[in-house]
């Protein structure tokens, strides 16, 4: 039995949310956190607020070693749990469609991967490589971010 299952992925497949929990939890585990990002309808600000799709890119190579790195630092801060699993995908995706997945599994609810969960979503968003660009009736446009990489990011 491997108690500590790691799942890593970039993909322009659709997420399959029970496969991703099947993978992440052990025999030691009844919990399984999920936090799943959509694509959300409304740009709150935009001058035409209505978002009709994303599309995602990445640089392929360096998205899943820090996806690795991710992965480690929840592990490093959150001891109870055991499965992790984190999936980006890229292309182009229609509202409400799942884009990022964080999947936590560990004993008890309070383990720690509600904690871990948000951790690495948080994180995700912060140091891997991936780009969005916007689509409004109003046009595209590539969505910056605001954080400043630390080091070791």
């Amino acid at each position: 039995m491997n108690d500590t299952p790691t799942l890593i992925a970039l993909t322009e497949a659709a997420i399959d949310l029970n496969a991703l929990q099947r993978a992440v939890t052990t025999d030691l585990d009844g919990t399984v956190v999920a936090f799943i990002g959509t694509v959300r309808g409304v740009t709150p600000g935009a001058a035409e607020p209505v978002t009709t799709r994303l599309e995602y890119e990445a640089y392929a190579a360096m998205a899943e070693n820090k996806l690795r790195q991710v992965a480690r630092e929840m592990r490093e801060k959150f001891a109870g749990i055991h499965g992790i699993a984190l999936t980006q995908r890229v292309g182009e995706m229609a509202v409400g469609e799942p884009v990022v997945a964080v999947v936590v599994s560990c004993g008890h609810r309070g383990g720690g991967a509600f904690e871990a969960a948000r951790y690495g979503i948080d994180r995700l968003k912060q140091i891997v490589p991936v780009w969005k660009k916007e689509t409004r009736p109003d046009g595209s446009a590539w969505v910056e971010g605001d954080y400043v990489p630390a080091r070791g990011d």
